[in-house]
């Protein structure tokens, strides 16, 4: 980004050019750094005064492997990771303002949701990670959802604990610690045991009148667990902290992880550590009630914020929290935009063989573009992008698939509008629960890069939904932009203590950082709407095939 294509409202300060400003904010230690770990890249965003307008970024590729049939990160990659995008970020801020940060206003941490990381009284990590993606802890979802009354996902802390339980794993009885990655990545940055409440809302069901762990759902967990050597659960799960709360500074073991060089200096206060639900929601600004947002990347997932408790407990629903800790209904598919990449992957591969390369993100352009040429139903090509294994539709593994009869109509226009309408068809049978619930919407907001190509994406998703898509100009900035913006929040909380009951985080998004923002709506197109219902009916009945594939493969 030059300076030249920073946001305008950036060069309405004061007369000085945006470059000058950001400098002056970095230099005096105001600016806020928010990173988040998402399931393929680690990024780093700094903002500066104004909080709608990224200065700086860094980031670093990484990827889970597959290892005894569970997928998992190595704690020395998270590291690595982190560090990598905090150094790319330096770079960009010495390219860009020539000059160096030594400390920050606020940090924020943010990473992907649920999962298992378990450790035992010495601080070591006792199993390998156990990511969202895994679809391992069935018996034990299905044996809470019945024990609780409210639906546990498989990918939730609870279930995983609660196999690990069943299965009688020996580490069972040394846990003395559960977190999820952002939690984890805090702790080591602050020394403080604590997370957002929109990522503990993740790892065990929330009371919306606490806005803590739900005391009655604990008691009947402890009641009913086998293992007696296992600890009270609530001493197991972090504290709970809504958003501008303060929740720790970086201890000089912190600043030395995130910074081995030994610039940073440490003191830097941390706001509530944040799963990529919350700084999705927030980078949308979508945490009122009748609001929602679509984040699309790796898993793809859609959070509604209620007005009301829902009537019924439903599979294909989580209830979560906002960062402020408001009750969401989350449609979460373990399966997003990563099938996407490998076909984009490929024809740029093609290009390159044909002495044409195009940059990757070129690439994507030019097939979003030809998915506009395709038929509304795509041709009666389907395409499943089951990586792994996607709860919603009851499949335990993922086996990719891209299927058609004789006279489907095969064009590269209708194969990569096929692959788009697969991105969205399990999000698109989830929400349907929502229809039975009766949840109205006002604005539906969505982010993640396949978005960046414009009015492609999000004309077919608004055709999914059957509603208007808004997307923001900041919409590809994502989950960094979102934890720095709650970092930000929390300072101004921390500076302003006399009125900070009136700074609610809603407030602070509409008056601070979605002010003047850019946002373009695309309303359902009637073809669209037509071609994916037909395609939607076809999806579901060949999941058929996709099972047979995963028996068979």
């Amino acid at each position: 980004m030059t300076d030249a294509e920073l946001p305008e409202r950036a060069q309405r300060v004061e007369g000085l050019e945006p470059a000058a400003r950001a400098a002056a904010a970095i230099l005096a230690g105001r600016a806020v750094l928010g990173i988040e770990l998402g399931s393929t890249r680690i990024k780093a965003c700094l903002i500066g005064d104004d909080p709608a307008v990224p200065i700086a970024s860094g980031g670093h590729d990484w990827e889970n492997v597959f290892v005894d049939r569970l997928f998992t990160y190595a704690l020395e990659d998270v590291w690595a990771g982190i560090q990598a995008a905090y150094a790319d970020l330096v770079a960009d801020v010495r390219r860009r303002y020539d000059v160096q940060p030594t400390t920050f206003g606020a940090i924020g941490v943010s990473a992907m949701m649920h999962g298992y990381l378990a450790f035992d009284d010495s601080g070591d990590l006792l199993v390998p990670f156990r990511t969202w993606r895994n679809t391992s802890t069935g018996r034990a979802a299905a044996q809470l959802s019945e024990l609780f009354g409210v639906n546990i996902p498989l990918r939730w802390s609870v279930a995983h604990l609660r196999q690990a339980m069943l299965d009688e794993e020996p580490h069972v009885g040394d846990v003395a610690f559960l977190t999820t990655l952002a939690g984890y990545v805090h702790w080591k940055l602050t020394g403080r045991k604590v997370l957002g409440v929109g990522d503990a809302s993740g790892m065990f069901p929330i009371d919306p009148t606490t806005r803590d762990y739900d005391d009655e759902l604990l008691a009947r967990f402890d009641a009913s667990a086998s293992n007696p050597s296992v600890p009270p659960l609530r001493s197991l799960l972090p504290g709970v902290l809504t958003a501008g709360a303060a929740a720790g500074e970086l201890t000089a073991e912190g600043a030395t992880l995130l910074d081995p060089s030994g610039t940073l200096l440490p003191g830097v206060p941390l706001c509530p550590p944040e799963g990529d639900a919350g700084t999705g929601m927030v980078a949308n600004n979508a945490v009122s009630p009748r609001t929602g947002n679509v984040s699309a990347g790796t898993s793809i997932f859609a959070m509604v914020v209620l007005e009301r408790a829902l009537e019924h407990p439903h599979r294909e629903l989580d209830v979560v929290t906002t960062p402020a800790g408001d009750p969401v209904a989350m449609v979460h598919c373990n399966n997003g935009a990563s099938e996407l990449a490998e076909w984009a992957g490929l024809f740029g591969r093609f290009a390159a063989a044909a002495g044409t390369p195009l940059d990757p993100d070129r690439v994507f352009e030019v097939l979003l573009r030809e998915a506009l040429s395709g038929d509304p139903d795509a041709g009666g090509l389907l395409a499943y992008n089951y990586l792994a294994g996607e709860p919603i539709t009851a499949t335990d593994e993922g086996r990719p698939l891209v299927v058609r009869t004789p006279d489907s109509r095969l064009s590269l226009g209708n194969l990569m509008r096929a692959q788009l309408y697969g991105v969205f068809g399990t999000l698109s049978l989830g929400m349907r629960a929502l229809v039975d619930e009766k949840v109205e919407l006002e604005r539906m907001h969505a982010h993640g890069g396949v978005f960046r190509t414009a009015g492609v994406a999000q004309r077919f998703l608004a055709a999914a939904l059957d509603a208007p898509i808004a997307v923001a100009d900041t919409a590809a900035e994502g989950g960094a932009w979102g934890i720095a913006a709650l970092a930000a929040y929390a300072r101004r909380v921390a500076a302003s203590e006399s009125d900070s009951a009136q700074l609610s985080l809603a407030r602070f998004l509409d008056e601070t950082v979605f002010r003047d923002a850019s946002v373009q709506v695309v309303a359902p197109d009637p073809v669209d709407v037509v071609g994916f219902a037909a395609y939607l009916d076809r999806y579901r009945d060949g999941l058929a095939v996709e099972r047979a594939a995963i028996d068979a493969l």
